[in-house]
């Protein structure tokens, strides 16, 4: 992480609507919603398709281990990897809400209309053939999605905190490519391929990975899901 901090944004869809807005989604189509839990009849009240799932939860010594395996285990033996995987590095602290909203979208653009002259049109357009560390490095250097981030973090149920203040929750997102459900974490060096998957099992797939993040920490009640669903 560089030394450069945002404001944190909520897990909040009503927030991350206007604030994709802000960014320059022009279409209304595709639209944050809650998802109150994991078992599956909460899961089907979650409006389909879903074609992206965010989760905010609490970073912990257990996911952090874990975490680390992960990369270990796969920078040694591979992973099936989709070329078309939109993915960017977090350099900035509390960026990590808008990086997940950027995984959701960005893979997601054939159910876009975006904006020209937007924010988002201009990253989507500019990056395309860059490394996900050139990507963080044009956010860190754009003043726009800052602003409109810190904007967003203002308008939130919660009180908002300090840059100051030490954050301990972690926004990630899983998006369907291929047949295959990735989680996307900036703080990774690579997208996770977590398993098979289809648009129409995206939601059960990705929360199927979830639960084992729950599962690391079975006292913890700090979870949060949103799912990017087309309404």
């Amino acid at each position: 992480m560089s030394g450069k901090k945002w404001f944190p944004l909520e897990s909040n869809p009503e927030v991350m609507n206007k604030y994709i807005q802000a960014l320059g989604v022009e279409s209304t189509q595709l639209q944050f919603c809650d998802v109150f839990g994991v078992d599956p009849d909460l899961l089907g009240m979650v409006p389909q398709p879903c074609k992206a799932v965010l989760f905010l939860f609490p970073i912990s010594e257990n996911n952090e281990k874990w975490k680390q395996k992960t990369v270990s285990d796969i920078t040694a033996s591979g992973q099936t990897l989709s070329k078309d995987v939109f993915f960017v590095n977090q350099t900035i602290g509390n960026a990590c809400g808008t990086i997940g909203i950027l995984h959701a979208l960005a893979n997601n653009l054939e159910d876009l209309k975006l904006k020209e002259g937007s924010f988002l049109k201009n990253f989507i357009d500019s990056t395309k053939d860059m490394s996900p560390k050139e990507r963080a490095q044009f956010l860190a250097d754009d003043t726009t999605i800052e602003e409109a981030q810190g904007t967003a973090a203002q308008e939130g149920q919660t009180q908002n905190q300090p840059l100051s203040a030490q954050i301990n929750l972690h926004f990630i997102a899983y998006v369907e490519k291929e047949g295959n459900c990735y989680e996307l974490d900036g703080t990774r060096p690579f997208p996770i391929n977590v398993g098979k998957s289809s648009p129409e099992t995206l939601l059960q797939d990705a929360s199927g990975h979830i639960k084992k993040y729950m599962e690391l920490d079975p006292d913890e009640v700090k979870f949060t899901l949103v799912s990017l669903s087309k309404v």
